[in-house]
């Protein structure tokens, strides 16, 4: 009967179709210098980095470079300003971690320039309590900068203040949780108003045990809108 094969014929387009929209933009790996090709697991992770060890998208050496005072990967030092405080360093190697381990950017990730030769992420939403906590734990630690991808000294191979830049607490270029967030890498993050195992924003850190609550928010986000995955976007990785 014509039923019955157009069924046939419905059924076998189904099986072809993807399960979700923007399945391409999950479980990815940006195009950057130090990411992986694909994720992948990697059961020598350093510290910060251990909760994306079962699919991470950076090596052994990557996590462990990452928890550096002057980081290797991109020769940034987080003692621009002196020391800074362990609670708040804590953040900014999480940050890191996030940043170059995680499989589940995809929906948030662009290409940078016109030559499209690298990625970075754009406004990747981070739960509520995350910047709350990066922000009240930073506060009395010092920087010279809001935006991190901005002009910095590299005369001495590393990044030091520029002339004129004073260091003064966080607050003082921060001014609230949401500002630091979306200000301290040129708009990487976006302050989500969402909470965590709200499943709507990521967290930049995990308990492994857990399992990765980020997973189902990548998938939410790329069946949102998976057009806006890797539009041009001008500007530094990270």
């Amino acid at each position: 009967p014509a039923w019955l094969s157009q069924l046939s014929l419905l059924l076998g387009l189904w099986t072809v179709m993807p399960v979700w929209a923007g399945d391409e933009l999950l479980n990815v790996c940006m195009k950057t210098k130090h990411h992986k090709r694909e994720p992948g697991p990697e059961d020598k992770l350093y510290e910060e980095c251990i909760p994306w060890a079962e699919k991470a998208c950076c090596t052994a050496s990557t996590s462990w470079h990452a928890h550096l005072d002057v980081s290797l990967l991109y020769n940034f030092s987080l003692l621009h300003c002196g020391l800074m405080m362990p609670g708040c360093e804590e953040h900014f190697i999480q940050a890191v971690c996030f940043y170059e381990c995680s499989p589940n950017l995809g929906p948030w990730i662009q290409k940078v320039g016109s030559s499209g030769q690298g990625e970075r992420i754009r406004d990747a939403p981070l739960c509520r309590e995350d910047c709350e906590q990066w922000w009240e734990d930073c506060r009395t630690s010092y920087t010279c900068r809001s935006d991190w991808l901005g002009s910095w000294d590299w005369s001495r191979g590393k990044s030091r203040c520029p002339a004129g830049a004073a260091c003064r607490p966080f607050p003082r270029y921060f001014p609230t949780p949401a500002a630091l967030c979306q200000r301290i890498w040129s708009g990487s993050f976006q302050a989500s108003p969402a909470r965590r195992g709200s499943g709507r924003c990521l967290q930049k850190w995990f308990e492994p045990a857990r399992g990765n609550p980020n997973e189902a928010v990548a998938r939410l986000f790329a069946a949102r809108a998976p057009a806006r995955a890797r539009a041009p976007a001008r500007g530094h990785p990270m």
